[in-house]
C-alpha cells in the first residue's frame, strides 16, 4: 500500500456544520476562523472511488464513494472515522474518458435526511440517521437523459420542502418533493451542467447548466431569465458553483469562455464586465472577501495560476503562475487551499499581494473533490484516502 505522510493544522472554530457542497451558504466561507501548526492527524483511511466532497453535519460525516458496482453513502463518526451505518445504490456507469468512475456530486444533508445524485444520474434521499431509503427516481431513464460526457456532477439543492437539481434531457431542471420523491414541476431544456445551484431571492435560485445562468421561482419552476454562456465546443461543461453577491452574480468556466459579473435586477440580464483574462476556473468555485475574489485561472492540465481579482471590474490584483490545480476555501481571514497532488496551503486572503502563511504534505494521490470544514477540523479526500485534519 502506498505511504502516506501527513501533517496537520490545528483549526479553532467557532462555526456550524458543513452540511452541503461548499459549506452552509454554498460559498467556500467558514467564518471566525484561527489557526495553528501542530503536526497532529486525527484520523486517516481508505475510501473508493469517487469526486464527491465530504460534508459533515451533527458530528457525522458523510461520504458518497464507489465500492465495486455500488455508490454507497457511508456515514462516519467524525471524530473516529468509525462507520456507523452505509447505503448503497447500484451502478453501471462507465466513464468514457478513462477517469474515475465514482459519484462525483457532494451529498446534502438536510431535515433528516441526505440526498445522492449519483454520476449515472439516480436521485436517492435516505433517512440521515439510519440510511433507510426513502425514495429514489433514475431520472436519467424518467427524463429521457443522454449520458452526460463526465456523468452528472451538480449537487441538489434543498429548500424548504423541495429537492432540486439539474437534470438534462426534456427536464432540465427539476423539483421533487423532499419527503415523497414526487415530482413537483421542471423548467427549461437545457443540458445539465456540472455547478451546484445556489440560494438568490424572494425563493429565486440560480442555475449553471451546460448552457448557461438560469434564474427561476422555485415555488413554480418558472423561469424568470436566462443568459447563455457555454463554450462552443462540444465537449465542455460549465463546473465551478455560481457565487451570488446582492443582485449580482458571478460565473466562471474554462475552454476560452471566461468569466462574467451579471445584474439581476433587469431584464435581460446585464452583463458588468466579461472576459476570459480574468478568472477562468476550470472546475473549482473562487471564494469572495471583501469584494475580492480568489480562485484557480486555467485550464487543471495546462498548470492553473492561483489569483485575486476585483469583483466588481474584474482587474487581477495579483497572480501566482503556474500553481497548479486545486480547491480553495475561506477561513475567516485566511485561504485554504488544497492542490491536487495533496499539498495543504494556507495564505492570506489580501488583494494587496500572495503571502503564504504554511504549507503541509497531507495526501498522495489526486485530489479534486473540495474539502469539508466543520467544527474545527478538515476532512479532505484523495482518490482513493480518506484524512481528518484537526
Amino acid at each position: 500500500m502506498t505511504r502516506f505522510v501527513f501533517f496537520a493544522v490545528l483549526f479553532c472554530l467557532q462555526g456550524a456544520d458543513w452540511p452541503q457542497h461548499l459549506g452552509p451558504n454554498r460559498n467556500g466561507v467558514a467564518n471566525d476562523v484561527d489557526f495553528s501548526p501542530t503536526g497532529k492527524i486525527l484520523w486517516s483511511r481508505d475510501v473508493g472511488a469517487g469526486f464527491a466532497a465530504p460534508v459533515v453535519s451533527e458530528g457525522k460525516l458523510y461520504l458518497y464513494h464507489r465500492v465495486g458496482n455500488d455508490e454507497i453513502c457511508e456515514v462516519m463518526d467524525a471524530n473516529s472515522g468509525k462507520t456507523q451505518w452505509m447505503t448503497a445504490v447500484p451502478t453501471n456507469y462507465r466513464d468514457d474518458f478513462g477517469f474515475d468512475e465514482g459519484p462525483r456530486a457532494a451529498p446534502v444533508v438536510a431535515n433528516g435526511r441526505v440526498f445522492l445524485h449519483g454520476a449515472h444520474g439516480v436521485l436517492t434521499a435516505l433517512d440521515a440517521g439510519t440510511g433507510k431509503t426513502l425514495w429514489q427516481i433514475s431520472t436519467m431513464t424518467v427524463f429521457g437523459v443522454e449520458k452526460q460526457f463526465f456523468g452528472q456532477a451538480s449537487s441538489p439543492l434543498v429548500m424548504g420542502d423541495k429537492v432540486m437539481l439539474q437534470i438534462g434531457g426534456k427536464a432540465g431542471i427539476a423539483a421533487f418533493a423532499a419527503a415523497s420523491g414526487k415530482q413537483l414541476w421542471t423548467g427549461t431544456t437545457d443540458e445539465a451542467g456540472h455547478a451546484s445551484p445556489v440560494p438568490y431571492k424572494n425563493g429565486e435560485a440560480v442555475f449553471f447548466t451546460r448552457t448557461g445562468l438560469v434564474v427561476l421561482d422555485t415555488a413554480t419552476g418558472k423561469v424568470r431569465g436566462q443568459m447563455r454562456w457555454r463554450a462552443r465546443s462540444n465537449t465542455t461543461v460549465n463546473a465551478a458553483t455560481p457565487i451570488v453577491m446582492g443582485d449580482q452574480v458571478f460565473l466562471t468556466s474554462s475552454y476560452e469562455v471566461g468569466a462574467a459579473l451579471v445584474d439581476l435586477t433587469k431584464l435581460p440580464f446585464k452583463q458588468i464586465w466579461s472576459g476570459d483574462e480574468s478568472l477562468s476556473a476550470h472546475y473549482a468555485t473562487p471564494v469572495l472577501k471583501d469584494g475580492f475574489l480568489y480562485g484557480f485561472h486555467g485550464r487543471q492540465e495546462m498548470g492553473p495560476e492561483l489569483r485575486c481579482i476585483e469583483m466588481k471590474s474584474g482587474k487581477v490584483k495579483w497572480s501566482e503562475a503556474r500553481f497548479g490545480a486545486g480547491t480553495v476555501l475561506l477561513a475567516g481571514a485566511k485561504l485554504v487551499v488544497m492542490r491536487e497532488k495533496g499539498d495543504l496551503l494556507i495564505a492570506e486572503a489580501s488583494p494587496k499581494g500572495y503571502k503564504k502563511l504554511h504549507e503541509f504534505k497531507i495526501l498522495d494521490g489526486t485530489v479534486r473533490a473540495a474539502p469539508a470544514f466543520a467544527n474545527g477540523t478538515l476532512f479532505v479526500r484523495s482518490e482513493r484516502k480518506l484524512v481528518a485534519v484537526r
